[in-house]
């Protein structure tokens, strides 16, 4: 808590050790536990990933967090930097495991492996602190039979939502029909669905087919894949046939979300016949009744936001610790309060996330 807010970051990351792959990984897949620089058997995880980022990165964090990077940002250097921020419960998404589950080539068995892995290793970090520390459980889009297992085995481990990306993966967006099974389950169990971009991937990725710098790429993967996934889930009917569904949009902002939603109404407006099957009402509606969207503090048309979509869709994300993050960002959120009422600075630290993510 922190000036009396309580607060949810609905999106903080894990840096998960190197080591752990090792030790969580079953026998039969240790062999192909990732190198410190992100190799499998020398082939790199990673897109378009330099040695300048990779060196600038590392020296962003250890400034804006030295007692963590010393500690290898374990699980008591996570409660601690939330404690430092005035965070009372923070859902923990991957930053590793979000490249190894995003190349498209690799084989099914083995991002399996590594989903079950990530899971027991999540659900043992978050068991420090299981107050404050919250995972976010992860699936395995190469092989969409083993979802709902995996889902199951998420709900069982307490967590109340799962990490997707935004990409296709194996040629699937996420509207395609051998996921239904998996959707049809997260509504059931009341799993929430958090998708989530991640820069570097080796999933077709907007801007990756024409741009190379970080600048560039990070400008386009973040805010246009989270577009085009929910583009999918609506022109789909994946949010038609799931009423129930919460879907999360995390780390793209939300100055996107305008005319994006006044594009598609506009759309629907002429072409409505065309996905009369999918969509029976305006993309905008089934926002409203089902999407939750992260936004950024400094975003300068906040205000203007929510006089357009209201202020029930809006949830607060700090993406501690990478390098996009800023160590005073729940400041910022606290600032809002001057143009954007007390009343909705609250509903976007707390009872907004709250309703995401199902907590009592």
């Amino acid at each position: 808590m922190l000036d009396q807010y309580r607060i949810i970051d609905a999106d903080a990351h894990v840096i998960e050790p190197p080591n752990m792959w090792g030790k969580y990984l079953e026998p039969a897949f240790r062999h192909f536990a990732p190198s410190p620089d992100m190799t499998i058997a020398g082939e790199s995880l990673l897109y378009k990933y330099f040695d300048r980022l990779r060196l600038e990165g590392a020296k962003q964090v250890s400034q804006a967090y030295p007692l963590s990077w010393h500690n290898g940002f374990d699980a008591e250097s996570h409660v601690r930097a939330m404690q430092q921020m005035g965070v009372d419960i923070s859902f923990i998404y991957p930053t590793y495991f979000s490249w190894i589950c995003a190349v498209d080539t690799m084989p099914s068995q083995l991002v399996g492996a590594f989903v079950r892995a990530y899971n027991r290793w999540l659900q043992d970090f978050c068991s420090y602190n299981p107050k404050t520390l919250r995972g976010v459980g992860v699936v395995n889009m190469h092989e969409p039979e083993e979802m709902v297992f995996e889902l199951q085995q998420i709900a069982d481990f307490g967590f109340k939502a799962v990490f997707l990306r935004p990409n296709p993966v194996k040629g699937r967006l996420l509207c395609d029909s051998a996921y239904e099974p998996f959707w049809f389950r997260c509504e059931e169990l009341g799993i929430a669905v958090s998708i989530h971009e991640g820069t570097h991937c080796r999933l077709p990725t907007a801007g990756a087919d024409r741009f190379n710098t970080r600048f560039a790429l990070h400008a386009c993967s973040h805010p246009m894949e989270q577009m085009m996934a929910l583009l999918a889930l609506i022109e789909g009917g994946v949010l038609e046939r799931h009423p129930n569904l919460r879907i999360g949009l995390l780390e793209a902002g939300c100055g996107w979300l305008p005319y994006w939603l006044w594009r598609l109404d506009n759309e629907y407006e002429y072409l409505h016949w065309e996905v009369a099957d999918n969509v029976k009402m305006k993309p905008s509606e089934y926002v409203r009744r089902q999407c939750f969207i992260a936004i950024e503090p400094s975003e300068p048309y906040l205000a203007e936001i929510i006089g357009f979509i209201g202020s029930e869709n809006l949830i607060f994300g700090s993406d501690y610790p990478h390098i996009d993050h800023k160590p005073d960002v729940v400041t910022e959120m606290l600032a809002l309060e001057k143009q954007l009422s007390k009343n909705t600075v609250q509903k976007i630290l707390w009872e907004n996330p709250a309703r995401f993510y199902g907590l009592e």
